[in-house]
């Protein structure tokens, strides 16, 4: 990496040094909660997150915070707590976390070079993704390569003006689905989920998988701007319906959000960043079922709480 200003949003307080050390220089914006930095992910773009969570509970809750893909998508995130288990770990390293230090050995120089180091390996695994146009799970687009779509659509729309509008729908209930019925049976409703979204567009139109719990759509011909609410409320409701999964029924939960061209931008990572903050901020729509209920802390009542 070379010696350009590493933009850093810090969730909680700034560590003393930490915008001294030789593994800078660091350009650091401060916010106190989650909440408030999902509002800084809407309107700015960082190279790094460090999000400092010193209860175990806030940190168990981190893999289910609703713009966690979209800050893994877009910047190297990090958590500092005070003693992670292997796993919370292991379920923040595959929702996209670069790294999970102990509060202990969060010093300032320590901190600096994990920053360092993850923007390095999310380089590295970017690099690796877009020689990949495949997201390997589920068969879809990957990131990458939607972005190379939405590049190409735009370049169209420069000389022939028409609206267009990328979706993100983010689902609740992949983190428990897991947790309850295992890795296998949480990847197998994940591509359900993919083949249904597939089924509900056009030919024409782009579905890609953006994160461990989101995807996105691609609508590149649309007669109006408000013709894109209404593709967005038809993939929600088509995810409400349970999914057959191993013999059981599953239910999720869906949100959408909209980034629209021209309206909210005209290149691809700003359409798709409003899109993911939007969906982050819409509250799921979905069965009530254990899927979704107990990843936003309420009770579960459905029959298919059940292991």
């Amino acid at each position: 990496m070379n010696a350009a200003e590493i933009r850093l949003l810090v969730v909680g307080p700034v560590p003393d040094g930490l915008a001294a050390s030789t593994w800078g220089p660091f350009a650091i914006e401060r916010c106190d909660s989650l909440n408030e930095a999902a509002v800084r992910l809407r309107d700015a773009s960082y190279d790094a997150v460090l999000i400092e969570l010193t209860d175990a509970a806030s940190a168990e809750r981190l893999p289910v915070w609703p713009a966690l893909s979209q800050a893994c998508a877009e910047a190297a995130v990090l958590l500092v707590t005070g003693a992670p288990g292997a796993p919370l770990v292991q379920r923040l390293v595959e929702r996209g976390v670069q790294d999970v230090l102990p509060q202990a050995e969060a010093t300032a120089e320590r901190l600096a070079l994990a920053v360092h180091l993850a923007i390095a390996r999310q380089r590295i695994e970017r690099a690796a993704r877009k020689a990949y146009a495949t997201d390997l799970a589920t068969g879809l687009p990957n990131q990458m390569q939607l972005l190379e779509h939405v590049n190409h659509l735009l370049a169209l729309r420069e000389r022939e003006p028409a609206p267009m509008a990328l979706l993100v729908i983010r689902i609740e209930g992949l983190t428990t689905a897991e947790a309850t019925l295992g890795v296998a049976a949480a990847g197998a409703l994940r591509r359900k989920l993919a083949v249904r979204l597939r089924a509900a567009l056009r030919a024409s139109d782009v579905v890609a998988s953006v994160g461990a719990d989101a995807f996105a759509a691609l609508l590149a011909w649309i007669d109006t701007p408000l013709a894109a609410d209404r593709v967005a409320a038809k993939l929600v409701r088509s995810l409400g319906r349970p999914v057959r999964v191993g013999g059981q029924e599953i239910a999720v939960a869906a949100s959408a959000g909209i980034g629209r061209y021209p309206e909210h931008g005209k290149d691809a990572q700003t359409l798709l960043r409003q899109a993911f903050a939007a969906a982050a901020g819409a509250v799921p729509l979905g069965r009530e079922g254990f899927s979704n209920r107990v990843e936003r802390g309420g009770p579960a009542t459905a029959a298919n709480d059940e292991s």
